[in-house]
């Protein structure tokens, strides 16, 4: 089955060309448009889609703010934010508010193909330019974003498996390799979220790398 995805950005023709360049790929289906956060909002409320997306920066409802209401009306849909912004602070904010991932409007149309995948099978994508700002964030002690609860003691197979998705191991891959069915893995990786008190695989990540779980 196709990857659905919609798209949320001001400008019509940057969709358009947009749509044009990840239609070569048939693994993956638009399924509509819109100018800004409100529209998206609506063009999810009468049409189902996997990964959306967004913009930054956008009347009405920017990036930031969509991402927190898809957050809480749409909890597994996937949010890819696509902009002109690099600055640090926006990708920070962003992936505490939820995002799964990050990427450059100059990205090369392969990359935000497979990061469409990505987000879809794995939850998150990380660019390069992404990785280097999570990892140097986390290793800043007074600016560990985001807060993790305290005194988090996890099991030894919540530790394997929160290693095997920092190696961008599938929910099915996960399963085979540590001999479980994937509800089971999913139901430990939603575990992982509560425990830890983060909302994404992006915090889970994070989590991993502050605590010397994956270097």
């Amino acid at each position: 089955m196709s990857i659905r995805y919609a798209i949320a950005d001001d400008h019509k023709i940057f969709r358009q060309g947009l749509k044009l360049a990840l239609g070569d790929d048939k693994g993956i289906m638009c399924i509509g448009e819109a100018e800004d956060g409100v529209g998206l909002l609506e063009l999810l409320a009468t049409n189902k889609a996997d990964v959306v997306l967004v913009d930054l920066k956008m009347p009405r409802m920017d990036g930031i703010e969509a991402t927190k209401e898809i957050r809480i009306l749409y909890p597994d849909l996937k949010v890819l934010i696509l902009t002109m912004f690099d600055d640090e602070h926006f990708v920070l904010h962003l992936m505490e508010a939820g995002a799964n991932g990050y990427l450059i409007k100059n990205a090369d149309p392969q990359e935000i193909k497979t990061a469409i995948h990505a987000v879809s099978e794995n939850g998150y994508y990380f660019s390069d330019m992404v990785s280097g700002i999570l990892l140097k964030n986390v290793v800043q002690k007074n600016k560990a974003t985001p807060i993790f609860k305290e005194a988090t003691k996890l099991s030894e197979k919540e530790t394997e498996v929160l290693k095997l998705i920092c190696q961008e191991y599938t929910t099915a891959e996960i399963g085979k390799a540590v001999f479980l069915s994937p509800r089971t893995v999913e139901g430990i990786r939603a575990n992982l979220l509560e425990k830890i008190g983060v909302r994404n695989t992006a915090g889970l990540v994070m989590y991993a790398v502050k605590n010397g779980i994956v270097s």
